[in-house]
């Protein structure tokens, strides 16, 4: 009977184990511009949005640039069509990594401003 709950446990330990393992490699860190040049993981970058970007419709590519909260600007590459928001967006969180010479975005989130802010704050 005992070695029934000595192995339940360890059944137990193990899995909530493997469950922060697996929790922890789907985190992705804010970074900065520059860090995000220097890592060759999969990272997340805020920056303002620079002008309104450009969609090759060959590739299926949007290109646009992103400028960080440090002055560093960056262009960015990414794998689909321009978001319907983009135009409105005050600054744009990408998540991807730095590629060669540009950061290549796998998803972006779009920050817009909110419409509950009064006008002219």
């Amino acid at each position: 009977m005992r070695s029934k709950y000595i192995i339940g446990g360890l059944i137990i330990i193990g899995f909530t184990i493997w469950a922060g393992i697996s929790f922890k490699t789907t985190l992705t860190p804010y970074v900065s511009i520059q860090d995000a040049k220097q890592s060759h993981e999969i990272v997340q970058v805020k920056g303002e949005r620079l002008g309104d970007g450009q969609f090759d419709v060959q590739k299926n590519l949007f290109f646009f640039k992103i400028k960080d909260e440090n002055g560093d600007v960056v262009e960015v590459v990414y794998d689909g069509a321009k978001p319907g928001n983009f135009d409105q967006a005050s600054h744009v969180v990408c998540v991807g990594k730095y590629e060669k010479d540009h950061f290549h975005a796998k998803n972006l989130l779009v920050k817009c401003p909110s419409k509950y802010q009064e006008e002219g704050a």
